[in-house]
């Protein structure tokens, strides 16, 4: 197995080399602790960016549940906390050394409102409001599509998820195939070969 590739394993065998990256977007900045064997450790990933740039923010009026899937060392979901600083915001990875680095950075910052677990560690009946992920393309269709459904029935009845996917990856066949699996799934944007992928948490039957 590549280090590319073992962003996904529960212990990534690569050695550890950390390093850091900088998230600038234009209402923040944040200096992240990344490392080999996890989901883009040398960059932040063009389509993580194009996310946090163009999807819709999440509410930042009241009390909300966000959730990030394969959270990585933490980019998405530290974004989501300190935009919303009323949310609790749920990073989960089965990368073990991708939760201690998004654990570390999100102390990094003060974001107290991060909540990081590995996909058997949260609670079965947690209901979220929005989910926000760049998700594992790599792991194949199989396993992506099991992954998806899973996260997705935490959603709220007026729940969304928005899911960043490259267009050369997938991202046109994944939404066909959440579409067929019952959910209503609309594209918010394209750009730079990403795509903005809004699958709406009011399912209808296949």
């Amino acid at each position: 197995m590549g280090a590319a590739e073992q962003y996904f394993s529960e212990q990534p065998r690569v050695a550890s080399a950390p390093s850091e990256v900088v998230l600038a977007l234009p209402d923040l900045h944040l200096r992240l602790t990344t490392d080999r064997g996890v989901f883009s450790g040398g960059r932040i990933d063009p389509g993580t960016h194009y996310l946090l740039l163009e999807a819709p923010p999440p509410p930042t009026d009241r009390p909300v549940t966000l959730l990030d899937v394969g959270c990585g060392y933490g980019p998405i979901a530290l974004a989501l906390a300190r935009r919303a600083p009323l949310a609790t915001v749920w990073a989960v990875d089965v990368n073990e050394r991708a939760r201690d680095l998004a654990a570390t950075n999100a102390r990094r910052h003060g974001l107290t409102n991060v909540r990081i677990a590995g996909p058997d560690d949260v609670p079965e009946d947690l209901v979220v409001d929005g989910i926000y992920a760049n998700p594992p393309i790599r792991i194949g269709n199989t396993a992506l599509d099991a992954l998806l459904h899973r996260w997705l029935q935490h959603l709220t009845p007026d729940g969304r998820a928005l899911l960043v996917v490259g267009r050369n990856l997938g991202a046109d066949s994944l939404a066909r195939r959440l579409s067929d699996a019952g959910w209503t799934v609309d594209r918010l944007g394209s750009r730079a070969g990403y795509r903005i992928l809004d699958v709406h948490g009011n399912r209808t039957a296949p």
